[in-house]
């Protein structure tokens, strides 16, 4: 499973890939927002020549047109770029034009399997069930993402299923279960996903020990 982040924040995206793990980035209007952007192609620029792997970019249209025409433009900033379109009928109309045009799309604000399929055979490259959302009105935001994956399996659907909305570790560790390909998840998660109370306990007990052998040797 690739580990996405879901963030517009530079030095995040940075931490992520120095260590290492980050295969690509998902952004969203509210996300470029908290960032204080002043322009957001060039930002997003910036984002993709930090990370080897796609960065997703969402349009603010709300017409079929303006979003074919937006997502055009997006996806010229950079050759890594995706263009995120909302599952909506002008958003499934949109994917199905970029699509055909070689466009790459991410389908977002994806909450059932319904959606997870149409968006898929519109041509979307990646699609993106909201886990937490889900989750927070008494849904099981998993399971959407664990059909969605059998389904493309099932029937060789080229879409990739980003499991996304994720709140803690846990939600990676079913993801990873369930087959999803990707998980896209905030900075906190990722560091979470790398703590753990036996690992400080154990370090801190062989520096110590350590520290008592060069000890040991000055004496001597």
């Amino acid at each position: 499973m690739r580990i996405f982040l879901d963030t517009a924040n530079l030095d995040e995206i940075r931490q992520g890939v120095r260590l290492g793990v980050l295969s690509g980035v998902t952004t969203n209007p509210s996300l470029v927002a908290q960032e204080g952007v002043s322009d957001f192609r060039e930002h997003i620029q910036r984002i993709c020549s930090l990370v080897d792997g796609p960065v997703s970019a969402e349009v603010v249209s709300k017409t079929v047109e303006e979003m074919v025409e937006e997502g055009r433009e997006i996806s010229s900033w950079a050759p890594n770029v995706a263009v995120k379109l909302p599952v909506t009928a002008a958003g499934l109309e949109a994917t199905a034009v970029l699509s055909r045009q070689g466009v790459v799309v991410n389908q977002t604000l994806c909450f059932s399997v319904n959606q997870a399929l149409l968006a898929a055979r519109a041509g979307a490259s990646y699609v993106s069930p909201f886990v937490g959302r889900l989750d927070d009105v008494g849904n099981d935001g998993m399971q959407v993402v664990a059909d969605a994956v059998s389904l493309f399996e099932r029937y060789n659907l080229k879409a990739q299923v980003i499991a996304a909305s994720l709140r803690h570790p846990m939600h990676c560790v079913q993801a990873a279960k369930v087959g999803a390909p990707i998980a896209t998840m905030p900075f906190k998660v990722l560091m979470q996903m790398i703590e753990h109370p036996l690992t400080d306990v154990g370090q801190a007990r062989f520096l110590r020990d350590w520290e008592k052998v060069q000890a040991s040797r000055v004496v001597r």
